[in-house]
């Protein structure tokens, strides 16, 4: 590929140090593996990704303490610390910090997605009033209307809630996130988890028919959600679905073509 004739002059943009960047990606403060298809894991994405640690923030801390306020200001300095860097866009790894898309919104001047939940209004317009998303989350029990409302999701509006490791059970999951059961290295099997990820779907559909597109809020489980989709026959919605989304709006592509 020849370069792109286009760019000629260079200048320095706003006060970024490095340029051709991607998506700035923060993480957990937690060292747990993810399958390719796994945000945390950067090998199977198209575009650049620099990711940035959110120190002092773990699964705990995140997901499972009632008081989220000491998260807030190192996820807020890890999304200046992207912007800084140069990334075209910043989000995070896990749905959860759906917590704080309001504040890391307004602390940048770059698009913010902080989890993949953004997208349930969307796809509440593309099936109908009629028809419910499948939200199929890591645990149901730490899902709280709050995290909801900050991504825009009325909460009045159609969708159901499945919890893949407290309601319906995903051991593989328990060993990589819940503090409480994982070892001390955390590990888990592709082929189980993509099992017990299609059974919960199977399931969770047959207790609620009018569910018409899956969403799946965590960072580990879209890649299963071709797997899922190919028993479900359904729209799957992902954080993969909405990073590829994320990059087109920011570095949108040129068309080459005929007429």
């Amino acid at each position: 590929m020849q370069r792109d004739l286009a760019i000629n002059y260079m200048t320095t943009r706003k006060n970024h140090t490095c340029y051709g960047m991607g998506i700035g990606i923060m993480v957990l403060d937690d060292a747990y593996p993810g399958f390719p298809g796994d945000v945390r894991n950067a090998s199977a994405w198209g575009f650049p990704i620099q990711y940035e640690i959110a120190k002092g923030v773990d699964n705990y801390t995140l997901v499972w303490e009632q008081d989220k306020t000491p998260c807030r200001e190192p996820i807020v300095q890890a999304a200046k610390n992207l912007e800084r860097m140069g990334c075209r866009a910043v989000a995070a790894e896990c749905g959860y910090f759906a917590y704080f898309q309001q504040d890391v919104a307004a602390a940048v001047d770059i698009p913010v997605f902080m989890s993949s939940l953004l997208q349930v209004p969307f796809i509440q317009q593309l099936i109908g009033p009629k028809n419910a998303v499948g939200i199929i989350c890591a645990q149901k029990r730490f899902l709280t209307n709050t995290h909801l409302e900050k991504v825009g999701i009325d909460l009045n509006s159609n969708f159901h809630i499945a919890g893949a490791q407290d309601e319906y059970g995903c051991p593989q999951f328990d060993t990589l996130w819940d503090h409480e059961k994982r070892p001390e290295i955390p590990e888990s099997y592709y082929d189980e988890s993509e099992k017990d990820m299609i059974r919960i779907a199977k399931e969770f559909i047959a207790k609620h028919p009018d569910i018409k597109a899956i969403m799946l809020e965590c960072t580990g489980m879209q890649p299963f959600a071709r797997a899922i989709q190919r028993e479900v026959d359904l729209p799957v919605f992902s954080w993969g679905t909405l990073l590829d989304y994320a990059w087109s709006c920011v570095a949108h592509r040129d068309y080459y073509g005929h007429i």
